[in-house]
């Protein structure tokens, strides 16, 4: 049974131990929306280097950080279900840190990122049609894509057009591993724990297993989940099968684009450029070695990958935004049912948040991210991560959550490796900043 002596403190509904769910993939939904969102342009840019630099090498980390992501998105999902109350709300009574620390990230975060995804997203389109405008623009088209359909559509459809997207990267991405005719057995040697042997190569694996498919996003799964409908420990079973199968998704992404840089790059020495533009170095790649069809191919997935990552934080965000301002107003004080209702979705702050991602921006779409801009939004981002681990370690292991859905061992154990690993990556971000030039 449930513990709700204390659960009534923190707004729990009394129906602690509704009728539970038989595990089913016709409930499958949010844990697509989440694996979509999550691995962008850039993740599959960190997965190519691993492997056009290591090889096989590291394809257990790439694995592990799989493995790491299933139990902060569970967590995040339990703790909305077993409590019925959003994971804003769960902040919030951890104290006001936690409250400036999200306004403040959401705010520059939100700036910074909406254009690198507008840019993003635009990069394939001007490949695949050059000339019809300039990368800015098709950058904006982009953004306002997103902000009409995201403002005009619900969960349902939003679901829906994600899922039709996972299913065109899946697509091309198994099609690329496949062409390149992966070293199987060099790929299972690739799952013994090995570093490589170069300098920096922990700090390297860390990378790997911390930046594939990890964002805000996996905070906004519980929003998601709410979304879907699902607002009670009865859906607890299918939500831990939909967040198996959004990261099962995001492994087969990724081991894809390792087999990728492992088979087309590493036995030629060929490095590729970082961030979204080592995507089109690779396009160059795959039209000299495969011909035109298979590099359109490639960029119709490179554009899938970029434009769900836009669509997924423009909603995702969007969502955690509302409730923030919701909870600070008193209206729905941070419930689940709340979200699951679609109010969240017209609501002012909602809308309000979707345009500041969108337009904004457009300034530093034009204009590049000034450098102040870049240091902070950099931290933030690898602050964020070590900040959802120790939170939701601290939320789940408290009176705040009934006693029967608290963590258990492993759920301790998986988190805690999460936020030291998030941690370490997080002073590496903060110490490689050229501070000087800041100030």
């Amino acid at each position: 049974m449930a513990d709700t002596t204390d659960n009534t403190a923190t707004g729990a509904t009394a129906e602690s131990n509704p009728a539970p769910r038989k595990s089913s993939w016709k409930y499958i939904g949010p844990g697509i929306v989440v694996a979509a969102t999550g691995v962008g342009a850039g993740d599959l840019v960190a997965t190519l280097i691993a492997g056009s630099s290591f090889g096989y090498t590291l394809l257990w980390a790439a694995i592990l950080g799989c493995l790491v992501k299933i139990s902060l998105a569970e967590a995040a999902g339990r703790w909305h279900l077993s409590t019925g109350r959003t994971l804003f709300d769960g902040w919030a009574s951890l104290g006001r840190w936690t409250t400036w620390f999200f306004v403040v990230y959401v705010v520059i975060w939100g700036f910074a990122y909406g254009a690198a995804a507008m840019s993003s997203s635009a990069l394939p389109l001007q490949a695949l049609f050059p000339d019809v405008m300039d990368l800015e623009w098709w950058a904006i088209a982009c953004g306002l894509v997103g902000l009409v359909f995201v403002w005009f559509n619900k969960y349902e459809v939003f679901e829906k057009v994600m899922t039709v997207l996972v299913g065109v990267m899946f697509v091309v991405t198994v099609y690329l591993a496949i062409r390149v005719t992966p070293n199987i057995p060099d790929a299972l040697a690739g799952l013994l724990p090995v570093l490589p042997d170069e300098k920096d190569s922990v700090l390297n694996t860390l990378g790997l297993i911390g930046g594939v498919g990890g964002t805000i996003t996996l905070a906004a799964y519980g929003y998601w989940v709410n979304a879907k409908g699902w607002t009670n420990t009865g859906w607890m079973k299918v939500m831990r099968l939909d967040n198996r199968v959004a990261y099962v998704t995001t492994g087969i992404f990724v081991i894809a684009m390792l087999f990728v840089g492992a088979e087309l790059l590493h036995s030629s020495k060929v490095a590729l450029a970082g961030g979204d533009k080592g995507l089109i170095q690779l396009t160059d790649i795959l039209e000299a070695e495969y011909g035109s069809a298979t590099a359109k191919f490639f960029l119709i997935g490179f554009f899938a990958t970029s434009f769900t990552s836009l669509i997924g934080v423009w909603h995702g965000v969007s969502l955690m935004f509302a409730d923030f301002v919701a909870r600070y107003r008193g209206q729905g004080a941070g419930k689940g049912e709340e979200v699951a209702s679609g109010a969240r979705e017209k609501s002012w702050p909602f809308r309000a948040y979707l345009l500041w991602l969108t337009f904004p921006p457009i300034v530093l779409v034009f204009q590049g991210q000034p450098f102040r801009l870049v240091i902070l939004y950099g931290v933030l981002g690898a602050a964020f991560l070590p900040f959802l681990a120790l939170t939701l370690i601290w939320l789940l292991n408290s009176s705040r959550t009934p006693r029967e859905w608290r963590n258990g061992i492993i759920s301790n154990a998986m988190l805690a490796i999460a936020g030291l690993l998030f941690l370490v990556l997080c002073v590496k971000q903060i110490w490689d900043q050229d501070w000087a030039d800041f100030f």
